[in-house]
């Protein structure tokens, strides 16, 4: 999705974009912390998958921009997800 074509990416209100960064990068730092990739490993390759996806966003020819917005997004995502993976791996306690 980050790659295609401008002209495929479908539109809504100004700035939606940014809640579909946000939970695409949080979805990917939960799968990585399910793999039982580590917190630091976890959150440094899915920073530099942001990095680097913007910088070819804006390189490439398929009619999109790089967008340090975008990136802020996804680094809030990251966050969000390691956040989430954290709470999700926590035994639950039923008291009786």
């Amino acid at each position: 999705m980050l790659f295609s074509p401008g002209s495929t990416v479908p539109s809504g209100p100004e700035n939606s974009d940014k809640l579909t960064h946000a939970l695409m990068f949080a979805t990917l730092a939960v799968t990585s912390r399910y793999a039982r990739i580590g917190v630091v490993w976890t959150a440094g390759w899915l920073l530099a998958f942001a990095a680097v996806s913007e910088v070819l966003q804006g390189a490439l020819p398929i009619q999109r921009s790089g967008s340090v917005w975008d990136a802020a997004a996804d680094t809030v995502g990251i966050a969000i997800g390691l956040v989430l993976a954290r709470v999700l791996a926590r035994p639950m306690r039923i008291s009786v």
